[in-house]
């Protein structure tokens, strides 16, 4: 197979990606192509020379577009308006030569056939200056198509601005296509996008059976909540696919169970990599997640659940009582659970700091698969403190022969309602206008569950 249908499949291939997406929606994919024109585009090359055989087919690709649906194409050059051999390295020799717009195809092969190589490889530059020709437009799918014959040659760090480019947003992760390079050169270019090797009989064999399953097929893919079984019954929780490179939000799904019983299909671009992050407490994921365009993929992920109730053995006296959650060993708060509410988990054990007065302390709670553990603590009761004038005051839980502090009282009422767990309790209290310590009062009393109970002072 020659290098020339090589190249012909590989663009097929790549840009059967790009607008694969824009067919089954309305979201408008804008593809810059960031061609080489650097002196080394003259080299032979199987039956000619690069810059003829690379800009024939590039305008048949582009050709080929006028009648597909929301895409829009660009033009950016490089090394090709200042002669090397006479004027030395112009590393700013990059220009935007045909802008997007609709139906600008003819201007895009007519410029790529008046193209002369000239000058040197800035690659860095040019993938800068490209941010500023995608318009903006944050529901658009921007791509960068860069076509070279060589590594940059102006101490540039195109990796670093690729990176750069997609953590802003302005594009997705970049496709490279190197004709004819070194696999030194090869390796330096992995870092900018995803590259294809224009030479490769074996790129050829899997691009081919790529592009034909895309003709085929929309890509998809199915995530696959598992409980302990290893079976996919868990679902109904939201979930959020990252692009693995730019760390940028590119999809929110809530995980659904179709009517046959098996995980919803998703339609996920097969641009790039995904980290996935299912929003379960804790939440579980996973990251490196490729997709092959025309297939369907299962993301499986385990996701074993249970839920935790939290309940009041009686009335709740608490206007809002709720529980701080945190997994059992660790000190990170997880969730803050309401009282009389059901909440899921992934299974395992966790301890609970209920916000009660005094706080009720429960260790190593056990959340079994598809299972309710259910956590009662006694009702409360409630102590009515009467004051004969304002003063400073505090109640503390007594135990054994140490005072534990539970809450202070109001330093401008005289009468107090506060609700409290069961237990022995003592109060002491010095009044306001009283400027001695040997004025401090001090009572003890006894709360029990559902009971009011009484202290003067």
């Amino acid at each position: 197979m020659s290098v020339l249908k090589n190249i012909a499949f590989l663009l097929t291939f790549i840009l059967s990606f790009a607008f694969a997406k824009a067919k089954t929606s309305a979201q408008k994919t804008r593809i810059l192509f960031v061609f080489d024109a650097s002196q080394s585009m003259y080299g032979r090359w199987d039956n000619g020379q690069k810059i003829q055989i690379a800009t024939r087919l590039l305008r048949e690709i582009v050709d080929s577009l006028k009648t597909t649906k929301n895409v829009e194409v660009a033009l950016r050059v490089y090394g090709h308006q200042n002669n090397v051999s006479s004027n030395g390295r112009n590393c700013k020799d990059t220009k935007l030569e045909v802008p997007f717009s609709v139906n600008n195809h003819d201007k895009i092969i007519d410029r790529l056939g008046s193209i002369r190589p000239k000058g040197t490889t800035l690659i860095a530059y040019s993938l800068e200056q490209a941010a500023y020709d995608f318009p903006v437009d944050k529901s658009a799918r921007n791509i960068i198509i860069l076509i070279t014959d060589g590594i940059e040659e102006c101490d540039g760090d195109p990796c670093a601005v690729s990176l750069a480019l997609q953590k802003r947003g302005v594009v997705l992760k970049p496709f490279v296509i190197g004709m004819g390079l070194t696999p030194e050169v090869i390796d330096a270019f992995k870092c900018v996008g995803n590259y294809y090797d224009a030479t490769s009989e074996e790129t050829f064999k899997d691009v081919l059976g790529i592009v034909i399953s895309q003709a085929l097929n929309n890509t998809t893919a199915q995530v696959n909540l598992l409980d302990e079984l290893n079976r996919p019954t868990e679902t109904n929780v939201p979930m959020t696919f990252y692009d693995s490179f730019s760390k940028q939000i590119r999809y929110n799904f809530v995980h659904t169970i179709d009517s046959r019983g098996n995980p919803d299909t998703l339609p996920i671009d097969p641009l790039g990599s995904y980290d996935l992050v299912v929003h379960t407490i804790p939440p579980v994921g996973k990251k490196g997640i490729k997709l092959i365009a025309g297939k369907h993929t299962i993301i499986a992920i385990d996701a074993p659940q249970g839920n935790l109730e939290l309940k009041m053995n009686g009335y709740n006296e608490y206007k809002d009582l709720k529980a701080i959650v945190r997994k059992e060993n660790e000190v990170e708060v997880l969730v803050v659970q309401n009282f009389d509410k059901v909440q899921k988990y992934i299974t395992g054990k966790y301890n609970l700091e209920i916000l009660t007065l005094p706080r009720t302390y429960i260790k190593g709670v056990n959340v079994a698969q598809s299972r309710t553990t259910t956590v009662e603590i006694p009702q409360a009761g409630l102590v009515s403190i009467g004051m004969s004038s304002n003063g400073y005051g505090s109640i503390f839980q007594q135990e054994g022969e140490e005072l534990v502090w539970v809450c202070n009282l109001s330093a401008t009422s005289t009468r107090e309602s506060i609700v409290l767990q069961p237990g022995s309790y003592q109060v002491i209290f010095r009044p306001l206008n009283s400027r001695l310590s040997v004025y401090t009062k001090e009572e003890s009393f006894v709360i029990q569950s559902g009971q009011t109970t009484q202290v003067k002072l």
